[in-house]
């Protein structure tokens, strides 16, 4: 690491620290912690492929924290976010109603703040969770005490951050965006855009180039047990957390172990027609100097082990294969066998922590 981004994870180290100060765990969003007691675990991501982390993942810690990317600019978030200049709400509510309990309170909130106006004026489609956000940021004008109090209401058995404190723009180059023109390569602009385009995505880039990380998700980054990357979109919502220098910093100088969780098919658009083993080839391109200790994959999704063995160990990480997937054939993870998939690697390739 160099001195400068030495200097600049001290710095946020300090800042974070001097956030929470004298805030309970209660106040931060999170239930007051026994130390030793259980694995502190922050999940990377965004979307539905966190969501699924974040539900299995609260079954086996209460200290989980959740960094979300904030590049959406689709849907209710994309409208918020032009009209109003705020971070896209909408992974951040994701990730608050995965994180609710299960029982009634927990299960009521999360129905209510996924739910959706239909109508035929301006509310149409926006999310009772985004406004909600929103009118918090606007209110306290602190993006990390507004999430923690959204938490703290619906009894969320976690916190989620967001992992930079502007709003970005998602940049993609693809090739043969254009079927006429297989062979040029194009710029492509926006998160929704880049999710379903078609063509080859080669890489991506956010802009701002060099956007700030938020202090309380690298320092949670910095003192986890785990740090859980994937599943989710790979361009648009797993890779771009790489791509915030700070956070990078953090993922790479972590004494935390770092599990990749892979998707359990390649999405259509962004990923068609990648392998397994393609999805980790992409990752090391946008980020060379990450070190991996496990990839996890659907033991049913890999057709080539010897290949996904041979890219894994490129990152010096071991393979996990589990039955994670859901039984009715849709291409979702099942909570509880992702929480049992975690929980054995937790314990099969780490410490065995003060919390067993």
């Amino acid at each position: 690491m160099t001195g400068r981004a030495a200097l600049r994870l001290s710095r946020l180290r300090r800042v974070a620290s001097e956030g929470r100060g004298d805030r309970p765990a209660e106040a931060r969003g999170g239930k007051p912690r026994r130390r030793g007691a259980q694995p502190k675990v922050v999940a990377l991501g965004g979307g539905m492929g966190l969501s699924a982390s974040l539900a299995a993942l609260r079954r086996i810690t209460g200290d989980l924290t959740a960094v979300v990317t904030v590049a959406d600019d689709g849907g209710s978030s994309g409208r918020l976010r032009d009209e109003l200049g705020v971070l896209p709400p909408g992974d951040l509510r994701k990730a608050l109603a995965a994180l609710c309990g299960d029982d009634d309170w927990g299960q009521t909130w999360a129905r209510v703040i996924q739910h959706r106006f239909q109508s035929q004026g301006d509310l149409h489609e926006h999310a009772v969770g985004n406004l909600l956000i929103v009118a918090l940021w606007e209110q306290l004008g602190d993006h990390v005490q507004a999430l923690d109090l959204v938490g703290r209401l619906l009894g969320a058995q976690g916190r989620v951050l967001p992992m930079s404190a502007v709003p970005l723009e998602l940049q993609a180059l693809v090739k043969g965006h254009d079927p006429d023109r297989p062979e040029d390569v194009v710029t492509v602009r926006g998160q929704a855009t880049v999710a379903l385009t078609p063509g080859e995505v080669q890489s991506v880039q956010v802009v701002p180039a060099d956007p700030p990380a938020v202090p309380e998700a690298v320092a949670a980054v910095l003192d986890a047990d785990w740090v859980v990357l994937g599943p989710g979109s790979w361009f648009s919502s797993v890779i771009p957390h790489l791509l915030v220098p700070e956070l990078l910093d953090a993922l790479t100088e972590t004494k935390a172990r770092r599990v990749l969780s892979l998707n359990l098919a390649p999405q259509p658009g962004e990923t068609e027609g990648f392998s397994p083993q393609r999805h980790l080839e992409v990752l090391g391109r946008h980020a060379p100097k990450l070190a991996l200790d496990v990839v996890l994959a659907d033991e049913a999704a890999v057709p080539d082990r010897d290949s996904l063995t041979d890219a894994a160990q490129r990152f010096g990480a071991a393979v996990e294969l589990a039955p994670v997937a859901r039984t009715d054939g849709s291409p979702r993870h099942d909570p509880e066998l992702l929480a049992a998939a975690y929980d054995r690697i937790f314990r099969m390739h780490g410490r065995i922590g003060p919390w067993r």
